[in-house]
């Protein structure tokens, strides 16, 4: 078994539901330090989170990930136990097997090698890890980068190991993120007979012009390589369960992903204003979960754009689709982000998996951009 193969196992088999890290970061905190890192331990709240450096200065070169992973579900449902890897027909399954326990094992390869064979490179290369992705981000790396900023911690570039390959490894390089801001709306109307509506305000029929507006409405026509603004909402809820009661409240969940056209004060002021034009009776809460983030072309662009075309025999997809990742905490502190990681398909799902040709290529992978961006 390959050293990566053998680590994502070890990973693998610790049961990190989040925001429960279960020891992987000591784990890979004792490797590192064994190859010369710097290791330190940021703990918020029930959060884990590791900042492992070598080198000084700058350029800082700083590989993102997380230790936690989403709940495995019923046990009975998979093939085999979520939390015992197993190798099958050229796959490793296991809960967190390609999100993103994979990636950080070819993390930790990649750094041990880089740093044998470039004892002496100029600049900093990094490990941040957290056990609070999956999770709310709260504790996490949103807590590490208000750190960094109160430290005067630098970063410029960041690659994220997140699950972004479509079909095959490399075909797809992440150059941004949307935003994404959720709502909880209240409306609020007066209960009563639906025989006599004279006597009752039903929030509902009051809310669904103000809905109906909210989600026809063209936000924007994308940017750049982002898509266009959209708003959809996820849940309506009202009523006792009784036919003949009208309702006197009505609750409406929606969410905004966004380009950068938009930020998140902007976007609430909009809805607002839509909601109070209507003569609405409300209350909403608002979560931002992050802001929009794109990188330029530069040199973290380039040189990935040109290792993903040596390891997928052709040119990457450059794309800013998709949710949302713990990048966007560090984009704002002035660093270019990119994501690579393993084929996304089977993240978040019973028999997750990852292709051990896949995993036994990644660290080359990473290995090649760092020494392509720190000893090149």
């Amino acid at each position: 078994m390959s050293d990566v193969v053998s680590l994502a196992c070890e990973l693998i088999a610790r049961r990190s539901v989040t925001p429960d890290d279960a020891g992987c970061q000591q784990l890979i905190a004792e490797r590192l330090q064994a190859a010369g890192f710097r290791c330190e331990h940021l703990r918020f709240g029930e959060v884990d989170n590791l900042w492992a450096s070598h080198g000084g200065g700058g350029p800082v070169l700083v590989l993102l990930g997380h230790t936690d992973v989403v709940p495995a579900g019923p046990v009975e449902a998979w093939a085999s136990d979520p939390f015992v890897p197993e190798l099958r027909d050229g796959l490793l399954y296991g809960r967190g097997a390609a999100d993103m326990k994979g990636s950080v094992a070819a993390f930790v390869i990649a750094l041990e090698r880089f740093i044998a064979a470039h004892p002496d490179h100029p600049g900093t290369v990094a490990l941040l890890l957290t056990s609070d992705e999956e999770g709310d981000a709260i504790d996490g790396v949103r807590r590490v980068a208000e750190l960094f900023r109160a430290r005067g911690e630098r970063i410029d570039w960041c690659i994220t190991g997140e699950p972004s390959s479509k079909d095959k490894l490399g075909d797809l390089l992440r150059v941004g993120r949307r935003g994404s801001l959720s709502a909880t709306l209240t409306v609020r109307g007066v209960q009563g007979h639906v025989a006599y509506p004279e006597k009752a305000r039903n929030p509902i029929h009051q809310a669904a012009p103000a809905l109906a507006e909210l989600t026809a409405r063209r936000w924007d026509e994308g940017f750049e390589s982002f898509p266009p603004t959209s708003l959809q909402i996820s849940n309506l809820h009202a009523g006792t369960g009784a036919n003949n009661v009208i309702p006197g409240e009505l609750q409406v969940l929606f969410n905004l992903r966004y380009n950068p056209h938009w930020d998140a004060a902007r976007l609430q002021a909009e809805c607002e204003g839509i909601l109070r034009a209507h003569g609405l009776d409300f209350d909403i809460h608002w979560h931002r979960s992050g802001e929009p983030f794109h990188t330029p072309e530069g040199p973290l662009r380039a040189a990935a754009r040109e290792v993903l075309a040596q390891f997928s025999g052709a040119m990457p997809e450059e794309s800013t689709g998709g949710g949302t990742s713990d990048a966007r905490f560090i984009a704002p502190l002035g660093a270019q982000c990119i994501e690579i990681g393993p084929v996304n398909a089977s993240i978040h799902k019973v028999d997750e998996h990852v292709r051990v040709d896949d995993l036994q290529r990644l660290p080359d992978l990473y290995l090649a951009l760092m020494e392509r961006l720190l000893a090149g």
